[in-house]
């Protein structure tokens, strides 16, 4: 999933929605996965989501990231099984441990509501500047420009401390350290050690940015100082209505 946070810069109906209209969108799928409890709702979700990556362009990037939580639903699902204890045993195994349906079925709905409340948030900052996003959070919604700032800025840094650890990471190789273990125990081992030189071009990267935005007059912004404004369109009245649909359909199914 590397680069999943990175901007899009393509031309599609996602990329010229209102920001703000984005963000609510994105909200009410979160709301509408964890009010509703029918599997096929929270499938259909999933495929709103995949949808949503379609048209904005960014399919492929929906695909790999869906691929992703999948991988990381599995943990969780295996957690799950193996806890719950409630319920008509299906399968036991050594040790005392059974498996149940309520189990399965509590699993099978935290899974799909990571998912699914996941992925609209990840193809949000695909189709959506971080400056558009920080402005309108500003402007439209009155939060204070240094938490929106602070908000956007790690979103940002992600992919760069990434990058950053697949730098070491690439240096370590080259010296003969081998990352490609199956043992987990022993990755975990190997990654470790390389967090403190991460940390340390992490400290030095913020500390140039803040002495860059306090150049910028940081502390001097204030509500009206942006000069983009954004305006509603007819299709951000759509977005409205299908993100009230989407609430009343999780309260109804």
């Amino acid at each position: 999933m590397k680069g999943f946070l990175d901007y899009v810069d393509k031309d599609s109906i996602l990329h010229r929605l209102n920001p703000l209209i984005k963000i609510f969108f994105s909200i009410c799928i979160c709301i509408a996965a964890f009010i509703s409890d029918n599997y096929f709702f929270l499938l259909g979700l999933i495929a709103v989501d995949l949808i949503i990556g379609l048209m904005g362009k960014v399919f492929d990037r929906a695909l790999s990231l869906l691929k992703g939580l999948v991988k990381i639903s599995i943990f969780f699902f295996i957690l799950q099984i193996l806890f719950v204890r409630t319920g008509n045993v299906i399968f036991a195994l050594p040790l005392g441990i059974n498996i149940t349906e309520d189990g399965v079925l509590l699993a099978l709905k935290i899974v799909l509501r990571l998912i699914s409340a996941t992925m609209p948030l990840a193809l949000l900052v695909s189709v959506t500047q971080m400056s558009d996003l920080s402005n309108v959070m500003v402007k439209s919604l009155g939060i204070p420009y240094k938490y929106a700032f602070t908000f956007t800025t790690a979103i940002r840094f992600i992919p760069v401390f990434s990058n950053e650890m697949s730098g070491i990471m690439e240096a370590q190789t080259a010296r003969g350290v081998e990352f490609d273990t199956k043992n987990i125990f022993k990755k975990i081992g190997l990654v470790l050690p390389l967090c403190m030189p991460l940390l340390i071009s992490s400290v030095k990267k913020i500390n140039s940015g803040a002495i860059a935005a306090e150049v910028r007059g940081f502390n001097l912004r204030t509500r009206n100082s942006g000069y983009k404004s954004y305006r509603f369109a007819f299709r951000d009245f759509i977005g409205i209505l299908i993100s009230a649909a989407l609430i009343a359909g999780s309260i109804l199914i």
